[in-house]
């Protein structure tokens, strides 16, 4: 990128320097007490352009530069250790610099002189490059300064890989977030299509990375490939790892990913296939990362809250609202159908929500499509049941246990929402009412919950699907009803009721843990006797006290374009 320079040329001090956008490294106005000092680096410099007292020359381009060894070794540890003896060059008169860009060699030496430098794009990275080698730290500094300040997603793959050759993390780091920050326009560029596979394969996996939804990267991961795809080929496996396949429109993912003829063609795909296909019909209950939005994308997690009672607790309230935890912001949704409920079940299935239950002997189940934000009703339940729970599991629904008026119920339901059928499967081992129920590596736990008006268990009951079977493992620390469990990262978290701790369950190893303590129980005695959750989480809107509400993960578009919800729960 260097041009062959004279010293005193244009291309070394400031003239011409409104040619490009420049930087100027004029030296601060200096304290009176410091202007001897500048007289004296002028007159060096004085010196060192008639060749008065200069001890050594450098030698580079076919040019040669008289200096003072002692002005060198003052600017550069380059130079000190240099002339500090050891190398011959300490000793000789000429020192052969081969390698460096006489341009540059001039600039820097001005610099060392006390001279203004006109930093510009045409000549910023010859003098970074030079002031790296000769360890110059002030003007490595206005360097890396000036190059972050003109970072932009047409350079910003050139600069961190230049970045990376000459360990600079500060501008690596930014250049690396402009390239996150800017991806669409990015990965439109023919540079991209020049990255390493390893290169693409870190900023595809990155959280950050910014796009409006996850088809931009396969795209941008599929068009790399096709570049050069006889010798690419390989590397498209580990690409598309990094692709949230689960994510992608079912559609799309049908039209254009399986029918891809690389992707048909390549035999490590296929688990991947697999896995995006069960995403696709489990939504995120799959419970792999990559089925979870990137922080930047138009989609992004929410918490609906369903229902509860004021805080006095004496009115039941239909409501139904929707929390952003990113912005703290709240957005209500359709109400509650039919009449008020009370300990009721929730779940999500593929980010429709779905409640059955509410009062004694009930057997309706409504479904809220989040985006058409209405309640559907769908197919009843067989039996009627009260303060039993609902869980997703392979891409159905449960409904465990309950209480009919008059006994626990040992009675389980799975939904096909396909069909939109309830079948009746294994009952449980022991008949249950306001139990813990969470689902994790493809079975069923019911855990703890009522048997009686005042009696509890600690029983934790199991249902394999596959098998259609329930059996007994390792009992809970505790003997509790109106707790709730959840399943993150293949391990099952109790919270809830009087518990004053958060447990934690290992399916793989059948063990139970404590993982936190509480500063009280999440839940009290209201004056009528009976037990309501409470929350100390943010505070829902129109007043609603969080005793008894259902609180369920789901995913909003947040683009400019519409409000709807697609994905699966959490």
């Amino acid at each position: 990128m260097h041009r062959r320079a004279k010293e005193d040329s244009g291309y070394a001090t400031n003239h011409g320097a409104g040619r490009n956008p420049s930087l100027d490294l004029s030296r601060e106005k200096l304290p009176a007490m410091l202007c001897h000092a500048e007289q004296i680096l002028q007159a060096l410099d004085s010196y060192r352009r008639e060749g008065i007292f200069t001890d050594v020359v450098l030698a580079m381009d076919g040019q040669e530069f008289p200096c003072h060894r002692a002005t060198l070794s003052a600017n550069s540890a380059y130079f000190r250790a240099m002339f500090a003896g050891g190398p011959k060059e300490g000793r000789q008169d000429v020192v052969d610099l081969r390698k460096i860009p006489a341009p540059a060699m001039g600039l820097v030496l001005d610099y060392m002189y006390g001279r203004n430098v006109v930093v510009r794009e045409d000549n910023v990275e010859g003098i970074l490059e030079l002031s790296n080698l000769l360890q110059i730290p002030k003007l490595q500094e206005a360097c890396v300064d000036f190059l972050e300040g003109h970072l932009h997603p047409s350079n910003c793959l050139g600069l961190r890989r230049f970045a990376d050759t000459f360990s600079i993390p500060s501008l690596a780091e930014k250049s690396k977030r402009v390239v996150l920050d800017g991806f669409v326009e990015v990965s439109r560029r023919e540079e991209f299509l020049d990255l390493e596979a390893g290169e693409l394969a870190e900023y595809l996996a990155d959280e950050r990375l910014a796009v409006p939804k996850e088809e931009v990267v396969f795209e941008a991961a599929m068009r790399w490939v096709r570049r050069d795809a006889a010798t690419r080929r390989g590397a498209l496996r580990d690409l598309l790892e990094c692709v949230r396949l689960p994510l992608l429109d079912p559609c799309y993912f049908v039209e254009k990913v399986e029918t891809d003829k690389l992707i048909r063609a390549s035999r490590e795909c296929l688990p991947l296939m697999q896995e995006a296909r069960k995403g696709c019909l489990l939504g995120n209950e799959v419970g792999s990362p990559w089925s979870q939005p990137r922080r930047f994308t138009e989609l992004a997690e929410m918490i609906v809250v369903i229902g509860g009672c004021d805080r006095k607790g004496l009115l039941k309230l239909p409501f139904v609202d929707m929390f952003h935890p990113a912005s703290g912001q709240w957005k209500p949704l359709a109400s509650m159908p039919g009449c008020i409920k009370s300990e009721f079940a929730a779940c999500a299935l593929k980010n429709d929500v779905y409640i059955s239950g509410g009062h004694i002997g009930s057997r309706d189940v409504w479904m809220l499509s989040p985006k058409l934000n209405t309640w559907i009703k769908v197919a009843c339940l067989r039996k009627g049941r009260w303060r039993h729970k609902m869980a997703a599991l392979l891409g159905k629904i449960y409904a465990v246990g309950g209480y009919d008026g008059f006994d626990q119920l040992d009675s389980v339901e799975c939904y096909d929402s396909f069909c939109n059928t309830w079948t009746a499967v294994a009952s449980l081992a022991e008949a249950v009412s306001s139990a813990a129920v969470a689902s994790c590596l493809g079975r069923l736990y019911v855990i703890g919950g009522a048997v009686g008006s005042s009696t509890n268990t600690e029983k934790v009951q199991c249902y394999n699907p596959a098998t259609n079977q329930w059996s007994l493992l390792s009992p809970t620390p505790f003997n509790l009803r109106c707790m709730n469990a959840i399943t993150l990262n293949n391990l099952i978290y109790v919270v809830g009721g009087l518990l004053k701790k958060i447990f934690c369950y290992d399916p793989r190893k059948d063990t139970w843990s404590e993982v936190a303590s509480l500063h009280g129980p999440l839940k009290r005695e209201d004056k009528g006797g009976s037990q309501s959750p409470e929350t100390r989480a943010a505070h829902p809107p129109l007043g609603m006290s969080s005793s008894k509400q259902k609180h369920l993960l789901l995913r909003e578009d947040c683009s400019k374009d519409g409000h709807a919800l697609w994905g699966g729960p959490s």
